[in-house]
């Protein structure tokens, strides 16, 4: 059996850092903190390359002795805990004493700090865990950290990294965030020396949120109201009722003034709103939750991204009232009714609700219907006329000619003359007549086919046909595009932006033309045919957030042709509106595609209801 020993304190280290320092942005989040805890009512922050090559973090906090900057290099050595005890009512940040030992193991670090009452500061520079110099130095009261070469003793790690402009907009995310969760703190960043934003203390949260997160964002944004009842106060600002995105990203919550991640609230927003926005859809949201710390444990996880409630239900139940009372209010426009004075009075005990939050974002799948698309082929049948119909000993339904037959007879429409997709090549077993009986609502139609009936939905039809069709183009390199009379600007988060300009290449294939037009502002000129103006702005942002989301998948070009195609075909409108001659012309097209047998999101697009069954089911 292997000998039993103790790791080395650097070993230890740098285990640790693996925990802690995830990327470049958890450096930045700790030091952050930090420098919140000490009191700082100014930060600036500075990296470069991604913050892969050096990061900054300066403040005009407390500052600390040359004796105390000494002991925060020690493992576990925190000034903000005393006992266990402490862990139920956390105050502060940071606490666990891990963060700064485990950044100095796997960098070049200096830190440089000076109380206010003190003549000079102090530096100390630690190369890999290893101490190398302390000294004086003349600075200003606060401390100053410079993280340089971030893993550069553990070059695997960097294996790991994203590109810069990934790196950059992670920790240009994180920086926002704690500039809306501490607007009485002032917030500076800069990039490659570039400043990127400056947010003065003391402003209004809108008006911090305008800055910051632009003003796209902050028009479809709400103040809401505070709203307190026994140990918890919860406000800020929520979106517009019917205005959503397809991620959480702009989904903030702030509880006691640390931005996390939050199942609990983050399924009360969802729950709050899922009347007002279609299904896989997020509301916007930046909301404050102000709770007692014996009710919350912040010490789930090591980079304390995550917390937990003492009592989930009650929170949740008092978030959702809160949030529901301010949406009633914006629908009647008339302010909220207090109730008992401005505070809300929960029972002791609040029935468990289902706290499953979706685990991952839709693709897009719940977008409200769109005005329709240009159609496909229509013959130029009479209402209620007979079409040709195919039927497999599979069930599988045929509505419209024999494949080689439909180009020829079909006529179709100026805006159908595009790309189509290749036939079958071998005629199906066997051919029915059959023919459009009648209709259902939301775009339900119903077709006889010898003896059987069978129930298609022109929606699901309509966005098989155009994901094949997208696709088409993609394999033949012919994107259709149409100029808008009006440049649609076009503002995102640094996210976003990233994935933008690092797969451009993917909205150019589809035919989109977007230009940069400023550091995260861009002008979109051009867009595919499929796409009606009024959801130029949503579709980009679907594309977007479907890119973020797997962005590893995306080196391979046909995993973005599919999204893109998807998304068209979501595009495709519902169809309720059309002619028996444009149902029919539809179909026959569905017929011409590889698979007409289910929607791109893998849904049924009709089925067969056989004659005996009918019969059976009528007792008969």
């Amino acid at each position: 059996m292997p000998e039993i020993r103790v790791l080395p304190d650097k070993v230890a280290n740098q285990i640790a850092a693996g925990e802690v320092v995830e990327r470049p942005a958890s450096v930045v989040k700790e030091l952050l903190e930090n420098s919140l805890d000490a009191g700082a009512t100014r930060i600036t922050i500075e990296f470069r390359n991604g913050g892969k090559a050096f990061i900054a973090v300066e403040d005009n906090g407390c500052g600390m002795t040359p004796d105390q900057a000494l002991m925060a290099l020690e493992t576990h050595a925190t000034s903000k805990i005393r006992s266990a005890e402490d862990l139920n009512e956390i105050h502060t940040f940071g606490f666990r004493g891990e963060a700064v030992p485990s950044i100095a193991s796997v960098s070049r670090f200096t830190l440089k700090t000076r109380p206010a009452d003190a003549v000079t500061g102090s530096e100390i520079f630690v190369n890999a865990g290893k101490l190398t110099h302390q000294r004086e130095t003349g600075m200003a009261p606060g401390t100053r950290i410079e993280v340089a070469a971030l893993f550069h003793p553990v070059p695997a790690r960097l294996k790991f990294l994203k590109s810069d402009n990934t790196e950059a907009a992670h920790i240009t995310r994180l920086v926002r965030l704690y500039a809306v969760a501490q607007p009485q703190v002032g917030f500076r960043l800069v990039e490659d020396g570039v400043e990127i934003f400056r947010s003065p203390e003391a402003t209004a949260l809108q008006e911090r949120v305008r800055e910051i997160w632009g003003r796209q964002l902050a028009a479809d944004l709400t103040a809401f109201e505070p709203v307190e009842t026994s140990g918890m106060r919860v406000h800020g600002l929520l979106g517009k009722p019917g205005v959503g995105r397809t991620t959480r990203q702009e989904m903030v919550t702030i509880v006691n003034g640390r931005p996390v991640d939050c199942r609990t609230l983050a399924y009360a927003l969802v729950e709050s709103y899922h009347t007002l926005l279609p299904k896989g859809r997020y509301p916007l949201a930046f909301l404050f939750l102000d709770i007692d710390p014996h009710w919350v444990d912040v010490n789930v996880h090591p980079s304390k991204r995550e917390i937990r409630f003492r009592d989930e239900g009650r929170v949740r139940h008092f978030v959702i009232t809160a949030v529901l009372r301010h949406l009633e209010a914006l629908s009647t426009g008339l302010p909220p009714v207090p109730l008992q004075g401005g505070r809300i009075t929960l029972p002791d005990e609040v029935p468990e609700q289902q706290a499953a939050v979706d685990g991952g974002d839709s693709e897009g799948g719940g977008a409200a219907p769109n005005p329709p698309a240009p159609e496909p082929a229509a013959q130029e049948d009479r209402p209620g006329s007979a079409a040709p119909a195919e039927v497999e000993s599979g069930g599988r339904v045929n509505v419209g000619a024999a494949p080689g037959a439909v180009a020829a007879s079909a006529a179709p429409s100026p805006a159908s003359a595009l790309p189509r997709i290749a036939p079958p090549q071998a005629a199906p077993p066997f051919r029915l007549t059959g023919r459009l009986v009648g209709r259902l609502g939301n775009g339900i139609f119903l077709f006889e086919v010898k003896e059987d009936l069978v129930v298609l939905n022109l929606r699901a039809a309509r966005e098989r046909i155009w994901y094949e069709r997208v696709l088409r183009r993609f394999e033949e390199h012919t994107p259709v595009s149409q100029q808008l009379l009006l440049p649609l600007p076009l503002e995102l988060d640094p996210l976003a932006a990233s994935v933008l300009r690092e797969r451009r290449e993917v909205f150019l294939d589809a035919g989109f033309d977007i230009e940069e037009f400023g550091r995260n502002f861009f002008r979109v000129q051009a867009v595919p045919d499929w796409l009606p103006e009024p959801n130029v702005e949503q579709c980009v942002r679907d594309i977007i957030a479907g890119i973020g989301r797997r962005a590893g998948d995306f080196q391979r070009a046909h995993i973005a042709h599919e999204l893109l195609a998807k998304i068209a075909g979501e595009r495709s409108g519902s169809g309720e509106a059309a002619s028996d001659a444009m149902v029919n012309g539809i179909v026959r097209e569905l017929f011409l595609c590889r698979q007409p047998t289910v929607c791109p999101n893998g849904k049924p697009v009709f089925f067969q209801v056989t004659r005996a069954e009918i019969i059976r089911r009528l007792g008969g």
